[in-house]
């Protein structure tokens, strides 16, 4: 078995390699192939992951190159875990939205259409580049914002799954808190990518006992405190949150904290600088403990299970993935692309069949799948007035002249990386 990581010079990368070592029972890697155009950074990477591969008994072979082409020959798996721009660009993103009042993240609002706008086309590049030398291999778009990314990849035929880890990291939160196996809570989430409510939590599966109500009731305090949202929200919900719908439902206060620290892609920028220190020292051959703090706990672990699942082999039957509607929301368009558990199989993932969404969740998923309808229009075909009539849309901006404002800020900060401009 190939797998290849395009952005495979990324500090995530030995986050990834650890689950491929660790899960190797489940997903028999015989090379793994880091595509990176970044030399200096593939190969302090490389040799970190082969280092991790050699300590834990690993037989497979790890190889790094920039040649695309090449990496992605005969793959079965292609994992996508890019950042157009890098960091530099992240810091725009979550810095002059907040010029106008609204709410600077990377993969929502503003910010995340600028980078919606910036990696469509790269991706879609990718993707093309592997059709054509490797029709049957699988894509799994860990890139954000992977909603609207996953929808380009299927809107133009190509076999795509999109991941995302804000479920796992809330399965396995809340199985620490009811003292169970992960294994043994099942989630019933639903939403689109970073908007998305746990509804239940099962034990042992699907039609397992909902343990959500006792949960809240006994933990209530605790995942209020790790959402940073009021206790008293969360029992008037009866649901969970992700973290990220507090751009939302706190979003002044959101912009006032922002606009008072140093914007999370400095905290980063510095981390990677620490940790690609780390990577160079010959006898580091495990992850590092700051590698937690970077970001994407348990991506590694989501991504073997989705990868075996899809490969024919041992993941889990359920998982939660990125994949068309069809259906399933009867509220959103069938090629929508929504955040569910899914049945994941070597056909791909089909979701499991949800029940009524509440209209105070159902609205909002409606209002943000039509921002990323004219997000992706605007991503595919350009164009000043896409980018204002996706900003108009998109309910953390609203308002025209927010929209006007931002519009000519995301122009100017990202003409290097728009083609059409």
């Amino acid at each position: 078995m190939k797998l290849t990581v395009v952005g495979g010079g990324s500090t995530y990368t030995p986050e990834l390699v650890d689950g491929f070592a660790r899960l190797r029972d489940t997903l028999p890697v015989e090379e793994l192939v880091l595509v990176d155009p970044a030399a200096d950074r593939l190969e302090l990477v490389g040799g970190l992951a082969r280092r991790i591969f050699a300590k834990q008994g690993h037989p497979g072979r790890v190889v790094t190159t920039s040649d695309l082409d090449a990496g992605v020959e005969d793959a079965d798996a292609v994992l996508l875990q890019l950042r157009v721009g890098g960091q530099a660009a992240r810091e725009q993103d979550e810095t002059w939205p907040l010029e106008c009042g609204c709410v600077g993240q990377e993969t929502t609002g503003a910010g995340g259409l600028a980078k919606a706008l910036r990696t469509v086309p790269v991706v879609l590049d990718i993707a093309e580049r592997v059709r054509r030398t490797n029709p049957d291999a699988w894509i799994i778009d860990f890139t954000n914002p992977v909603g609207i990314v996953t929808r380009a990849l299927l809107k133009a035929g190509h076999r795509a799954v999109g991941l995302c880890n804000v479920a796992i990291g809330l399965q396995r939160k809340f199985a620490g808190l009811l003292d169970v196996a992960p294994a043994e809570i099942h989630l019933d989430h639903v939403g689109l990518n970073h908007l998305t409510w746990e509804t239940g939590a099962r034990l042992g599966g699907p039609e397992g006992e909902d343990v959500l109500p006792k949960l809240l009731a006994e933990h209530g305090d605790t995942v209020a405190a790790d959402l940073r949202l009021p206790r008293p929200l969360l029992d008037r919900l009866g649901v969970v949150p992700s973290y990220y719908l507090r751009y939302y439902y706190a979003h002044d206060e959101v912009v006032r904290e922002l606009a008072t620290k140093p914007s999370r892609a400095a905290e980063v920028a510095e981390m990677e600088r620490r940790l690609l220190t780390m990577y160079a020292d010959p006898a580091l051959d495990e992850k590092p403990e700051l590698l937690a703090k970077r970001g994407g706990a348990y991506y590694s672990e989501a991504a073997v299970d989705l990868a075996a699942s899809l490969l024919g082999g041992g993941g889990s039957p359920y998982q939660v993935v990125n994949t068309l509607n069809r259906g399933t929301l009867p509220f959103l368009p069938d090629d929508a692309v929504i955040e569910v558990q899914a049945a994941v199989g070597h056909q791909g993932a089909t979701p499991l069949p949800v029940p009524a969404v509440d209209p105070l969740y159902a609205g909002l998923m409606a209002n943000v799948t039509a921002y990323e309808d004219l997000a992706l229009d605007a991503a595919l075909h350009g164009g000043r007035e896409r980018v204002f009539r996706a900003l108009l849309a998109h309910p953390l901006v609203g308002q025209y002249t927010y929209a006007e404002q931002l519009t000519d800020r995301l122009i100017a900060h990202n003409r290097e990386h728009l083609a059409w401009l």
